[in-house]
């Protein structure tokens, strides 16, 4: 009885280190603080609204940051659906966003930042578009605090922004929103 208890804690164990739910992907620097990820649109873990989205507009959420640390020297954000149907799907990376950025407006391009190609092939922001009938995606939009500009190509994947930031991270700030299609 013992051995199948300490199987059955072994198997949770794995599977729970197993899945990507559109978090940091990244563990933050040792000290690394919380920053704060708001928007006007949609509050955390609420409706994104369709102008946000394929079905409407397609223009980026207005942001604003709050206790990004002085030391910063780079902001990057990334912007993940990780109910997609064949796995996280990426909306948005963009990286060398200046440390004194503290709101975005919506549609707005953080200016002498560099936009990475998202899953939709292109460079930019892609709104939320999940198949029709889908229950609502929980699209995860996570803002990096850096302590270095990172020196990353332009057309950069995730993967890439992510290693670049390993040991770099000074905070991590999350917003996260949910959209379906019917």
């Amino acid at each position: 009885m013992r051995r199948s208890w300490v199987m059955a804690v072994a198997a949770m164990a794995v599977v729970a280190g197993c899945g990507d739910d559109g978090g940091p992907a990244t563990a933050p620097s040792p000290g690394a603080v919380h920053l704060t990820v708001t928007s006007t649109a949609y509050g955390d873990g609420g409706t994104i609204p369709r102008r946000h989205t394929c079905d409407g507009a397609d223009v980026s959420p207005p942001l604003a940051l709050a206790g990004v640390p002085a030391r910063t020297a780079s902001l990057a954000l990334l912007l993940r659906d990780p109910d997609a149907p064949h796995g996280t799907f990426t909306h948005w990376l963009v990286w060398d966003i200046d440390p004194h950025t503290r709101q975005l407006a919506a549609g707005e391009r953080p200016q002498g930042a560099t936009e990475g190609r998202n899953d939709f092939k292109r460079p930019g922001y892609g709104g939320p578009c999940p198949p029709r009938g889908d229950r609502p995606h929980h699209y995860v939009l996570t803002v990096y605090a850096g302590d270095r500009r990172l020196s990353l190509a332009p057309g950069a994947a995730p993967a890439d922004l992510l290693r670049a930031l390993s040991g770099h991270t000074l905070a991590v700030g999350t917003l996260m929103g949910r959209y379906s299609r019917k």
